[in-house]
């Protein structure tokens, strides 16, 4: 049986371009070219790269780039827009738990839930980071985004997703979190590319820093820092608190 996340990304490149939450690429790949100091010989591994905003906007930028994801209709809008860009990236439908790349990559980055939080189990979401992990080399570098645990605790994630709907888009409903597994379950209503109207259960977990910082130290990286998310304008100056619906973490090996 398919699971949600699989289902959802079948045939919903073109509608995921537009949503809301996809449209800080620039001020993101910013941030990122900040963290590697600039240096365009450095290989970056985008992992859930979806429809390649990321690495399609840092191969414009003259950096080495590889992407990975689950979904094939992504992929394939993916390399429709690396085309239409003129830019190269070795975009490959992988399933991040089942990374095949040990000690390769100077930089891993895996934004907006690019696998990672969205798994069925936590030790499903464990391999993920695992595996983004051997991916690096040795003082390599890991970007990622996931859902900050301390919103739900503060505030309605139901009331949260109605503040950001916008018409076109995907709708969340049903939403009841979980204080026991910091899960979100809800129902995702949307309209894919064909003009199909689907209703999929999800679930994504959501991570507390004490518990994203402990799973990091437990596969040895040195320094482990976290921020809020802000759409399109990551910063160290972000220091997390309960109003972030994401956080961003930045650890190295």
């Amino acid at each position: 049986m398919k699971q949600w996340y699989e289902s959802l990304f079948e045939n919903y490149a073109q509608k995921y371009d537009k949503e809301c939450f996809v449209q800080g690429t620039l001020g993101e790949c910013d941030f990122i070219e900040q963290e590697l100091g600039h240096a365009k010989n450095l290989r970056i591994l985008d992992v859930g790269c979806g429809t390649g905003r990321h690495a399609i906007e840092l191969a414009k930028r003259g950096y080495k780039i590889t992407g990975i994801d689950l979904s094939e209709s992504q992929l394939i809008r993916a390399k429709e827009k690396a085309k239409q860009a003129n830019v190269e990236v070795d975009f490959r439908q992988i399933d991040a738990r089942k990374l095949p790349f040990t000690n390769e990559f100077d930089l891993v980055i895996m934004l907006c839930e690019g696998g990672f939080s969205l798994m069925e189990t936590d030790e499903m979401n464990f391999e993920i980071l695992k595996n983004a992990t051997k991916a690096l080399k040795n003082n390599g570098k890991l970007i990622f985004t996931t859902l900050n645990g301390l919103f739900p605790l503060f505030h309605s994630v139901k009331e949260f997703y109605a503040s950001v709907a916008k018409e076109g888009s995907a709708v969340c409903q049903d939403c009841s979190f979980d204080v026991m597994t910091f899960r979100d379950h809800n129902t995702v209503v949307f309209e894919d590319d064909a003009g199909n109207k689907k209703e999929l259960k999800c679930n994504e977990r959501y991570y507390v820093p004490s518990e994203i910082t402990w799973l990091l130290k437990s596969l040895e990286f040195k320094k482990i820092d976290i921020f809020g998310a802000k759409l399109g304008a990551f910063s160290r100056q972000d220091k997390l608190t309960t109003e972030d619906f994401e956080m961003l973490i930045v650890a190295e090996k």
